[in-house]
């Protein structure tokens, strides 16, 4: 069964059905992953933003993907990271959770995520991937869709922290996930 993957690459060009967005709360673009999503769906990803009126930090709100190669954008505001003591670990799972409740929700089969909150939230690595891949983890184990997940990493070294943490936590079930 090969229900999750890491892979280095640019999550615009990502061909799953949905794209997780590392939105701000106010949904209208900024840096990073962001502004690349935006730039690469076009102005009418804006326009559709603007509807959503904002999104909380750790939930997820969905719109078209327009000119990327997905269908859908599924945005997520994650944490600031301030030291891991003010809720940030419950906050990033649950961006997690509800990005792929909403897939489940569509009927979506795959989706692809970048590492939220790891750049300008400044979320350290080691702990954001294993809060992400537990929460992803535990959310395939329970339900059937989305049938495919993926990490998509920015660099080689991010996706080898991935690969580690996978390794560490789920070393005995990765025959089945990679």
């Amino acid at each position: 069964m090969e229900r999750f993957h890491i892979l280095v690459g640019d999550i615009t060009h990502s061909d799953a059905e949905a794209v997780v967005n590392a939105a701000n709360t106010s949904l209208l673009g900024g840096s990073g992953v962001d502004g690349a999503i935006h730039r690469a769906a076009g102005p009418q990803l804006l326009e559709a933003c603007r509807r959503l009126n904002g999104c909380e930090t750790g939930q997820a709100k969905i719109t078209p993907g327009f000119r990327l190669k997905a269908r859908y954008v599924i945005h997520t505001p994650g944490p600031i990271w301030q030291g891991g003591g003010l809720g940030e670990p419950a906050l990033l799972a649950s961006c997690y959770r509800s990005c792929l409740e909403l897939a489940a929700a569509y009927g979506i089969q795959s989706v692809d995520f970048p590492s939220i909150s790891t750049g300008i939230y400044a979320y350290p690595l080691p702990q954001a991937a294993t809060v992400a891949l537990r929460a992803i983890m535990s959310f395939l184990a329970q339900h059937d869709l989305p049938r495919r997940v993926g990490m998509v990493c920015h660099t080689e070294a991010a996706a080898a922290i991935y690969r580690q943490t996978f390794n560490l936590w789920y070393a005995e079930e990765k025959s089945d996930r990679l």
